[in-house]
């Protein structure tokens, strides 16, 4: 039973929000598409409650934003994953690196998609 407590030891709380919150301050630090992707992110949510959207409206905004943010720190920590495999060139470590660029460029062509039905009514 000792040996089953020690394989499912739970992390404390605190200190597994601490990790994330490291985490989330590299990237913002360290990584300008992140910062970018952050404040532009913060601008639509500002503009949505701005141009008073309904509540199901600013949901669909908040998912998208967090889809692109979430596309950008999996697409930072493959190409900081492959870096850390092989520093020299590889041509199918450049074709992980650029599908996971690729899933960041479809995130991102979807929030200006849903932006554009969002606040083209509110603001044309």
């Amino acid at each position: 039973m000792k040996l089953l407590r020690n394989i499912f030891k739970l992390r404390p709380f605190k200190e597994s929000f601490s990790y994330a919150l490291q985490g989330l301050a590299y990237l913002i630090v360290y990584h300008r598409n992140m910062r970018v992707i952050f404040l532009c992110g913060v601008l639509a949510v500002i503009t949505g409650v701005y141009f008073q959207l309904k509540g199901i409206e600013l949901v669909a905004l908040c998912i998208t934003v967090t889809m692109v943010f979430i596309a950008e720190i999996f697409n930072t920590a493959i190409e900081l994953l492959m870096d850390m495999v092989n520093t020299q060139y590889h041509a199918m470590i450049k074709v992980i690196k650029d599908i996971s660029a690729a899933v960041v460029l479809i995130a991102a062509l979807n929030a200006l998609a849903v932006g554009y039905i969002l606040f083209s009514k509110k603001v044309f």
